[in-house]
């Protein structure tokens, strides 16, 4: 392989918005740039289900980002209701059950983690402020570009390894949290009230996820940037 290793991004969906009144992709430039400046080479996914196969063989990374979308019920460990399924998850499962399958390096970030959780057993809390006893607000209390609160990270982790620390500054803005650890998933960091804030799957050549926003704090020095490095550094044996 000559050149950058092409790394996907899962686009987020919009029904309607500030952009059109119609249904519309979106995502932040800061996936991108994160990319890019790690190494890579971004591409925009969309959800083709027809061609997801395609995308699978033609990524040899991709980022799954966060979102602002509900799971089904179920995976809040709740009876299902009849319900329409979001645009985002019915793709996203598939894309991130395929990546998993084929040994595709992936990066879950945020609601991107969830989902990868999620397929493995995971449930989830709906709101993690009114569901634990915590004083970390987790969603809002600051602006994603602050640093939120401390996380601690296992030693001798794949999350540790690559950023060199069992301590860092993350931040944050989720409502939702993984309630369980799912088999065949390892937690590798939880902030300090004790909500998941990494997971990885061993065995796999590169599949980890983190719940706070890295693409944000993603320059060189950064623990951050090295996150989008290693997701590179794995994408481009992939290509070889």
């Amino acid at each position: 392989m000559t050149g950058r290793p092409t790394i996907g991004i899962l686009m987020d969906y919009e029904s309607s918005g500030s952009f059109s009144a119609r249904p519309h992709y979106a995502i932040r430039i800061a996936y991108f740039d994160a990319v890019w400046m790690a190494g890579g080479l971004p591409v925009a996914l969309p959800y083709l289900a027809e061609a997801l196969g395609e995308m699978v063989a033609s990524c040899d990374g991709v980022v799954t980002p966060g979102g602002r979308y509900p799971f089904p019920d179920a995976w809040y460990g709740e009876a299902a209701q009849d319900g329409q399924i979001e645009p985002r998850f019915a793709f996203e499962t598939e894309l991130t059950q395929s990546l998993l399958d084929s040994d595709t390096p992936i990066l879950g970030i945020c609601a991107g983690m969830q989902v990868m959780a999620g397929l493995m057993g995971g449930h989830f809390y709906r709101d993690v402020r009114h569901e634990l006893e915590t004083r970390i607000d987790h969603l809002d209390e600051r602006p994603a570009e602050e640093k939120a609160h401390s996380i601690a990270i296992e030693p001798g982790s794949l999350l540790q390894k690559i950023t060199g620390r069992t301590e860092m500054e993350v931040n944050t803005a989720h409502r939702e949290a993984l309630r369980n650890q799912p088999a065949g998933v390892t937690v590798n960091a939880r902030a300090p009230d004790g909500v998941v804030e990494g997971i990885e799957f061993p065995g796999h050549r590169f599949a980890l996820g983190v719940q706070w926003h890295p693409e944000f704090f993603a320059a060189p020095g950064e623990p951050d940037f090295e996150i989008f490095r290693a997701l590179v550094a794995a994408a481009e044996t992939r290509g070889r």
